[in-house]
């Protein structure tokens, strides 16, 4: 059997302690895989369940950070945690963390469509709730940063994308 310059067997999957096949290559800020041995950024741990207030405050660390991939974990963490009802909050969050980690990755298609993607989200969800400014979110603030963001992709006016310049504010400023 061949084996990688890690020491890892050729074709081996990694996995995690319950056996779930899992990437442990170590991977960048905006999430991208590096080689095995490469120092890359410590990733989010998986199915943490917090409160949404802990939400919002470690995603804008995250993204302030310029680590919109990160974020998106810990959006995802809550999308599958909280009741029901706000899932798709949740989900529409996840979605504009995913989107500006593509923009900054260079993925114009990919960054405007998520961005796209997760600003209707949000509006849906606001729509279909009633809700404004769930957990002290501001979300008409975010479907337009999302909207603005998504042309200046696709204008090439944001090129290249900056994570941590162009990060949201979860939060309206007061």
């Amino acid at each position: 059997m061949s084996s990688t310059s890690s020491g890892r067997a050729a074709g081996a999957r990694d996995r995690d302690s319950e056996g779930r096949a899992r990437n442990a290559r170590p991977r960048d800020g905006l999430g991208r895989p590096l080689p095995y041995g490469a120092d890359g950024v410590a990733r989010q741990p998986e199915g943490v369940v917090r409160t949404p207030a802990e939400t919002v405050a470690e995603a804008q660390e995250l993204l302030e950070a310029g680590r919109p991939f990160h974020a998106h974990e810990v959006f995802e963490d809550a999308w599958k945690s909280r009741p029901a009802g706000e899932r798709g909050l949740w989900r529409g969050l996840a979605q504009l963390a995913v989107g500006l980690t593509h923009a900054a990755r260079g993925n114009v298609t990919g960054g405007a469509r998520l961005l796209r993607r997760g600003a209707g989200a949000v509006r849906e969800w606001t729509a279909d709730t009633g809700e404004r400014e769930p957990h002290g979110l501001d979300l008409a603030g975010l479907v337009a940063w999302a909207q603005e963001l998504a042309v200046a992709v696709e204008s090439g006016t944001a090129a290249p994308v900056d994570a941590a310049e162009r990060a949201p504010r979860l939060r309206r400023e007061t």
